[in-house]
């Protein structure tokens, strides 16, 4: 489809007409979180703000390194592709760089701990890659002193990057998380694969997807019932749950469930209190859950963390499901593979469902 072109400003004003020429825009199957937009000189990427509709989050003009830059540019971050020398502040945009065979372009991580990837691990671990601290707050004089060019972050709702922000690099805003299905997330692989020049295989690596996908959606599908299920757990004072609108929930769809907060509106994560949760799940099937730890995590930790917890039918039956986050390579592939999770979950909660021999339990495990 081809589409008059505007000049807009990287934050979402509305901008004049900038050219007379018309840009052609990339087809998108799942995908509503950005749009790409392709001119004889560059290309532009225009990603929405998944908080304030119609507002824009971030708008790139992507221009090969080889190529001279065009006298007249429309407003936002000029981006040199492919992108090297890149700070990546997530194990998931590192395992996607991965995937597309570009990790050599790593040379900065944020929070190595949760690297699942062998590869990625044992680079950090010969300082290839450097540690850069929390992603929250990361080491700016070393992201300088490694000659990063790129910024690979995740944004979250008013919060910005702090002192990265000064730093004049291109900051890449992989707001992927924020999609509201397993393949619009997935879709943005498209958009990783142009940064780094790599756009035949991730058209690839998505057919794939979606074809693996579709055919474990329609398995659950056939199946007759559709149990309930709750999700993650309290901390501090109130219970994080996925949004009704989020990729989880719909998911959870997916595999044949329902989800007790799938009126909740939001599309990213959000919380309830304890009252809220137990309300809504006391009585659920199944309850889903992950957990960061060296150890299992068992019905006894659960009851000593909170005894309440002891009222849910789930915890009475026994049908408690952990995902240890950093023993399985759950965030690594959830974003490109979520016909892995999609698996796992079928296999939860319609264990009568003969799925194809390739699917194994790979994240979620009973509780012990």
């Amino acid at each position: 489809m081809c589409t008059a072109f505007f000049c807009s400003s990287p934050r979402g004003q509305k901008g004049a007409l900038f050219s007379e020429k018309s840009a052609c825009r990339d087809t998108l199957s799942y995908a509503t979180g950005f749009t790409v937009d392709r001119f004889d000189d560059y290309t532009y990427v225009t990603l929405k703000d998944p908080w304030n509709e119609g507002k824009i989050l971030h708008r790139y003009i992507l221009i090969p390194k080889d190529a001279p830059l065009p006298e007249r540019l429309p407003e936002g971050t000029l981006v040199r592709t492919p992108i090297d020398r890149v700070v990546v502040y997530t194990s998931v945009h590192a395992s996607i760089l991965e995937e597309l065979g570009e990790e050599s372009r790593i040379i900065g991580v944020c929070e190595p701990q949760y690297l699942t990837s062998q590869r990625i691990i044992s680079l950090v671990e010969d300082g290839t890659i450097a540690n850069v601290g929390e992603a929250v707050s990361p080491n700016i004089e070393k992201i300088v002193d490694i000659g990063t060019e790129v910024l690979l972050a995740s944004p979250f709702e008013n919060i910005g990057y702090g002192a990265a922000e000064k730093l004049g690099l291109p900051i890449i805003e992989g707001a992927d998380y924020m999609e509201i299905t397993a393949l619009s997330r997935a879709e943005w692989i498209k958009f990783y694969g142009l940064l780094v020049c790599k756009e035949a295989l991730a058209d690839s690596l998505f057919a794939s997807t979606v074809r693996n996908y579709e055919e474990l959606k329609a398995i659950a599908a056939s199946s007759s019932t559709r149990p309930t299920v709750i999700t993650e757990r309290k901390y501090g004072v109130s219970w994080s749950i996925p949004g009704g609108k989020s990729y989880m929930a719909s998911l959870f769809k997916d595999a044949g469930a329902k989800y007790v907060f799938d009126d909740n509106d939001k599309k990213g994560a959000t919380s309830v209190s304890f009252e809220t949760a137990l309300e809504r799940g006391r009585n659920a099937d199944y309850w889903v859950m992950k957990y960061a730890s060296d150890k299992p995590f068992t019905y006894a930790d659960l009851r000593s963390e909170y005894l309440p917890y002891e009222y849910f039918d789930s915890f009475i039956n026994r049908k408690i499901y952990t995902c240890n986050t950093i023993r399985t390579p759950y965030y690594d592939e959830i974003m490109l593979y979520p016909e892995y999770l999609l698996a796992d979950m079928i296999h939860i909660f319609h264990p009568e469902l003969q799925l194809p021999e390739r699917y194994k339990q790979r994240y979620y495990f009973p509780m012990q």
